[in-house]
Formats: structure tokens, C-alpha cells, sequence
């Protein structure tokens, strides 16, 4: 096999039988045989696939011949080969139905059309986001949550108290960011979705100039490397935890254990703990990756 590639996409429109969509992609990306994850709901579909290059494309164009998703701007990435000559960076594959693709907690007050989230923010290309910023004093705000964006964001940026996106609307709504509410603020997330639905949220809310990074950090990214706004790693949902966009990405996280820089992720060991933890190779050499509140096991 080739190397794989990597889709990461979003498309949000009104879908009358999410069930019926589900059975659709279960056995359209069984019979590609692509990896991965897809989540439909209500408002639409998000997913992220692994696999050879020929079968995504053809994934690609079946998918788009459904008329709420022939909009669906595709975003592609270098994947890796398992020990089976599959892709390597999904153990499975998953197809689901959800209340919403991304949970915010906001399934009444999100609404969509045929042309996606309505009341959203204003799109900007990466290229857009760099005459913004010639042009205004714009605040970066992250839309992931901490750990993601102790590895890699945009220089300067917001990062909110939250430990995943259900947390954000009761941030918002805290005060703690009123004084953005009047400046022209930034948002930014791994692939574009946590954005259509934060800015939507935070403009129901108060916040007058609202954008948001179209394609997100990928799609940057890809464009500048690491030559433009962006530093660190990012982030990713599949085996790989974590890319670089160069080889010259700057180490900006920091061990929980010693404070050494790093960009390594990890889940903690323990199974009742759903914490992920930046730690260092080192830290991981003399002891588990389990977070404090769990210990960890010393190495034998």
C-alpha cells in the first residue's frame, strides 16, 4: 500500500434521518475499506478517515453526489502504514448518530440550512487572517480545550478554562471574557468545526466581530508551516496524537511532571481516567503516564 492519506471534513445542513445516513457511510467506507470516524446528527456530519488514496477519493465523490453535503470542502494529510498494510492511524472504524457532530451542549440553539450554520462567524482564508491582522488588533481566541492548545497555538491567543467544548458556553457566559466582546476576535480549532458552532454562540451571546479560521490550524498549517502565526505542534484525533507542520515547529508544552519542554501527549493509564497528559519521554521512561490525582506505576 501506498502511503495513506488522511480526510478530515465537516458539513453542516439539515439532515432529516441521521439513521439512514449512518447505515449509508457504514457500508460505504466498509466497502473502501477506510478506518476512522464519522458522527451524524440533526445538523449534519463530521468525520476524519484513513486509508489509500483511490478508495478516499472515491469516498469523496459518493459522498458529495448526497445533496446536503455536495458542499463539503475535503481537507487532506499524510496518514501511515500499519504492520497490516492498512492505514495506521485508526484501529477501526466507527460510524454513529449523535445530538450533535460537535457537543457543545447547544443542540435547540444551534440551527442550520442548506448553506450550513446560520448566525456564524466570518470565514477567513489564511491568507484573510493575515490582513486582518495588518489591518486591526485581533485577539486569538483557542477553541479546543487546554491540552490541545498547550502543544501548539497561534502566538498571543486567548486559551479558555475548559476541559472540552461542553464547558465553553458556561465560560462565555462567565464574564471572564467580556471585555472581548467589543474587539474583533479570532477563532480558531483543529479542522474548522468547533468554530462554525463556538462563534455562532459567542455572537448569541454579545461578541460583535466574530471570525473564525476557515479549514483551521490543518488548513494554516498546510499554507504557511511554521513560518507564519502559528507555533508548536497540533494536536490530532487518531493514533499519530500529535503533527508538526515542519521540521522547525517550536517545543512550547511543558512536562506535568518536570516542566521540561515537550510536545507528547498521552492518555492516562488508568482506566477509570479520561485525562490526557503533555509528558516527556523522560518522565515516561521512570513512570507511567497517570495523572496526579491516579499515581503512577513505577517501571520495572
Amino acid at each position: 500500500m501506498a502511503t495513506p492519506k488522511i480526510l478530515l471534513y465537516y458539513g453542516f445542513a439539515p439532515i432529516e434521518d441521521p439513521e439512514a445516513i449512518r447505515l449509508w457511510q457504514r457500508t460505504l467506507t466498509e466497502s473502501l475499506g477506510l478506518r476512522g470516524r464519522i458522527i451524524i446528527s440533526g445538523h449534519g456530519i463530521n468525520g476524519t478517515l484513513g486509508g489509500d488514496l483511490i478508495e478516499l477519493k472515491k469516498y469523496v465523490r459518493r459522498t458529495k453526489e448526497y445533496a446536503p453535503f455536495k458542499g463539503i470542502d475535503f481537507t487532506w494529510s499524510n496518514g501511515t502504514v500499519a504492520d497490516d498494510g492498512l492505514s495506521g492511524d485508526f484501529g477501526r472504524l466507527s460510524v454513529k448518530v449523535r445530538n450533535e457532530i460537535v457537543t457543545f451542549g447547544a443542540v435547540d440553539e444551534l440551527k442550520v440550512d442548506e448553506n450550513g450554520v446560520i448566525g456564524g462567524g466570518t470565514k477567513l482564508t489564511p491568507q484573510g487572517l493575515h490582513a486582518l491582522v495588518a489591518d486591526k488588533d485581533v485577539v486569538f481566541l483557542d477553541g479546543r480545550n487546554k491540552v490541545e492548545a498547550e502543544i501548539g497555538r497561534f502566538k498571543g491567543a486567548v486559551v479558555a478554562d475548559v476541559e472540552s467544548t461542553r464547558d465553553f458556553i458556561a465560560a462565555i457566559e462567565s464574564g471572564k471574557y467580556d471585555d472581548l466582546k467589543d474587539q474583533p476576535v479570532v477563532t480558531y480549532c483543529t479542522g474548522g468545526i468547533r468554530c462554525e458552532v463556538l462563534t455562532a454562540l459567542m455572537r448569541n451571546r454579545g461578541f460583535e466581530e466574530v471570525y473564525q479560521l476557515d479549514g483551521g490550524i490543518i488548513r494554516y498549517g498546510q499554507t504557511y508551516r511554521d513560518k507564519g502565526l502559528w507555533e508548536g505542534s497540533l494536536y490530532v484525533f487518531d493514533e499519530r496524537k500529535t503533527v508538526t507542520f515542519s521540521d522547525k515547529a517550536a517545543i512550547i508544552g511543558h512536562c506535568f511532571r518536570c516542566e521540561a519542554f515537550t510536545s507528547e501527549v498521552r492518555d492516562c493509564l488508568d482506566d477509570s481516567c479520561l485525562e490526557q497528559l503533555v509528558i516527556c519521554e523522560a518522565c515516561e521512561t521512570i513512570a507511567s503516564a497517570a495523572c496526579l490525582l491516579h499515581g503512577a506505576t513505577q517501571a520495572t
